[in-house]
């Protein structure tokens, strides 16, 4: 399974169609922009096993990039259009790639980026300069390279608490670059995806899950529609509009869309859905039953990170009979160790590890590849939780997130999934904060739907609300409101930049 077969099949078939401009790549024309980017890495001397990086928003041509460097045997690195010129220089070295493609849009970064990283090759696409893509992909053919072989992505972390690493995962035994995938056989065996779906990608591509589900669709003959950034009503109106049937989502789009007024939401005919797929982060319990409740039973959720090591996968079904569950195991193990390595029983909660599962490393960091390894050799991804009587995962939180107030373990995604579902509450996160009686103490911070909201008044409200359904020494002993948390648009909270600033300072304070 490949694009390229499409497109001898069906060369005018869409590919790619971008949610906002309405801009389509056909098979066909992906086929021959990709081949063309294969010859352009070669030119630049690139060969099998070597890296290049993408620094692109949801772009069209985002596709010709990726397949190019697969059929090049590439490694390819996405990187997070948002980052700075400091943060992309980092990972550009820690990569090792020689060759970077951009977009005009991203001028200021790349421009520094001659200083930073004068040995990475640029191509811009947009701009006039001897770094212009277009005119260096119209030379190339349109041809495949004469040593094709599959290549693979390299991603990177979110960073959310620290630097990010990168994963580098070996490429596939089978050199064809069309050889069977696993995600190709997950998709349809697990999540329904049928041959020559409409798939909606509401996130930035730059992440695991949205491009590598988009790769997985063209490698089914699938038309991929792509939003140039997240909107809930466009959402709902792009389902209807192009009779989406299969689609990847996060928590954060989901409370979004709930949020809209109930008139708005009942304009829009989401009947063709049949698998609304769900990762990145734990969905609160109310959140989901609501959209059951609405979308039907298509709710598909899964557990799993870049490293590959693992994947749990539940269904609506299990899901209303396990709520909160993350799934059973399809690609390992799951076992639930305590801070000495050992099994817990079920039902506690502990370190959540798979055994058996795929082996990764992280680019040069031997300690961080050690230290997600136990005695017994099993991987974990950092996080805490618990498997029920029945073998379903549930998920706690972030080892790291965890707060100890006064020798008590709290940890935060409970008083968090509670806060969204507030009516007046868009997003919230809750940290530790330095205490000089407790050690820690919880803090909320909340993005208000209306900041006119943001009054002492109504953070007594809000503990009020807690009070109801928390024990006292959950319940936050300050809230504190923003007009905006520092998510990133995949969904994923940079806790680390909220933690960093409380423990720089002390003391209440509405912002």
């Amino acid at each position: 399974m490949h694009p390229y077969l499409y497109a001898q099949e069906n060369p005018d078939k869409p590919a790619v169609i971008m949610a906002s401009s309405g801009a389509v790549e056909t098979y066909g024309e992906l086929d021959k922009a990709s081949n063309r980017m294969a010859h352009l890495f070669r030119s630049e001397g690139l060969q099998i096993g070597d890296t290049v990086a993408v620094l692109l928003d949801n772009h069209p041509n985002f596709f010709d990039f990726a397949w190019g460097a697969q059929r090049a045997g590439l490694y390819y690195v996405a990187i997070p259009s948002r980052l700075t010129a400091a943060e992309v220089s980092y990972i550009l070295s820690d990569s090792g790639a020689s060759l970077l493609v951009s977009a005009e849009s991203k001028r200021s970064v790349v421009n520094e980026l001659r200083k930073l990283n004068p040995d990475v090759t640029q191509y811009i696409y947009g701009i006039e300069d001897g770094r212009a893509m277009e005119p260096a992909l119209a030379a190339m053919p349109d041809t495949p390279i004469d040593d094709e072989r599959h290549g693979t992505d390299m991603l990177y972390s979110s960073g959310t608490t620290g630097r990010p690493k990168g994963v580098r995962i070996a490429f596939p035994e089978d050199e064809n670059i069309a050889a069977p995938n696993a995600m190709v056989t997950m998709a349809q065996a697990a999540f329904g995806f049928q041959p020559g779906c409409i798939y909606l990608s509401p996130a930035p591509l730059y992440h695991a899950a949205p491009l590598r589900w988009c790769m997985t669709v063209h490698k089914m003959g699938g038309t991929t529609i792509i939003m140039e950034r997240f909107d809930p009503e466009q959402a709902l109106a792009l389902i209807e509009k192009y009779k989406v049937d299969v689609s990847q989502w996060v928590p954060t789009h989901f409370n979004r869309m709930l949020k809209l007024p109930e008139e708005v939401r009942a304009k829009y005919d989401v009947w063709t859905l049949k698998s609304a797929v769900h990762a990145a982060a734990p969905c609160p319990v109310p959140v989901k039953e609501k959209m059951i409740d609405w979308w039907g039973p298509v709710l598909m959720e899964y557990y799993a990170g870049s490293e590959g090591n693992g994947f749990t996968f539940i269904n609506s079904a299990d899901w209303l009979e396990h709520k909160g569950s993350v799934g059973k195991a399809l690609i390992g193990t799951v076992r639930i160790c305590d801070e000495d390595d050992n099994e817990v029983a079920a039902g506690e909660e502990g370190q959540i590890y798979f055994e058996g599962g795929n082996p990764f490393s992280y680019h040069n960091d031997p300690e961080k590849t050690k230290a997600a390894s136990n005695k017994h050799g099993w991987t974990s991804l950092g996080d805490v939780g618990k498997v029920d009587e029945d073998g379903f995962l549930h998920l706690t939180d972030r080892k790291s997130f965890m707060i100890i107030s006064g020798g008590v373990n709290i940890y935060p995604q409970e008083i968090e999934n509670l806060l969204v579902t507030h009516p007046k509450i868009t997003d919230a996160a809750v940290i530790g904060a330095p205490d000089e009686d407790m050690g820690e103490k919880v803090v909320a911070v909340v993005q208000p739907s209306d900041m006119a909201d943001a009054t002492p008044e109504f953070a007594q409200e809000l503990e009020a609300y807690l009070r109801e359904t928390l024990s006292g020494v959950k319940v936050p002993r300050q809230i504190d409101f923003r007009a905006e948390l520092p998510r990133e648009a995949t969904g994923k909270l940079y806790k680390r930049l909220l933690r960093d600033e409380y423990w720089g300072k002390t003391g209440s304070r509405i912002v």
